[in-house]
């Protein structure tokens, strides 16, 4: 099983770790906030530890659980504590009208240019919405460079009872938020709801 650091305390950090808990991970919570770091830590039980903001993350893999704007100054702040992890991106970024994204390369790009030397950024988990990601079983996408990486947070997302598909070089995370915003517009036409998530069909003979 892995060790993760969750940087975060909202919706999707509370739904990640819940799953990590469950799939017998060791979980820490970290977050501006240390009141709100230590409850979230409390409710998902299972031995989950707060860490302290600043200090070295405890987890090799780092998940960023955080609004887009959010994720440079954090890479920003916590600089050479992230050395040597694989830190997980899991935002979008949307333009305010949903119907657009807002930056010309991906957030994890950007990060990946700012982390100190030897971290290795994987984007994942952007195109899942968290009602899906609480009760169903999607397939997770992710995009990084590093190989070791993303076999390390492959195995990971098995461990919460999820599907890993490997969609290539980091470039390619600039595509997966565009995948993101493809469930937006189809939540708000062609599928109507919220309760369904994208995946891969594979047809054979």
């Amino acid at each position: 099983m892995s060790t993760i650091t969750i940087i975060g305390t909202g919706n999707m950090a509370a739904t990640i770790g819940a799953l990590a808990v469950a799939g017998g991970n060791t979980v820490e919570v970290m977050g501006r906030d240390q009141a709100k770091a230590e409850s979230l830590a409390q409710a998902l039980g299972g031995g989950a530890t707060t860490g302290r903001w600043g200090a070295a993350p405890a987890g090799d893999i780092v998940i960023l659980a955080l609004l887009y704007q959010g994720v440079l100054p954090v890479v920003t702040e916590l600089g050479d504590a992230l050395a040597g992890k694989a830190l997980v991106d899991i935002s979008n970024t949307f333009n305010a009208t949903f119907d657009g994204l807002a930056t010309e390369t991906s957030i994890a790009q950007e990060a990946a240019k700012i982390a100190p030397p030897g971290t290795h950024v994987i984007k994942a988990f952007n195109t899942i919405f968290r009602g899906v990601l609480e009760k169903g079983r999607p397939t997770v996408f992710l995009a990084g460079d590093d190989p070791r990486s993303k076999a390390a947070v492959a195995t990971f997302i098995e461990s919460l009872g999820l599907r890993p598909l490997d969609v290539g070089a980091l470039p390619m995370a600039h595509w997966l938020e565009g995948m993101g915003l493809i469930t937006m517009g189809l939540a708000a036409n062609g599928v109507g709801h919220w309760d369904f998530a994208l995946g891969v069909n594979e047809f054979n003979g």
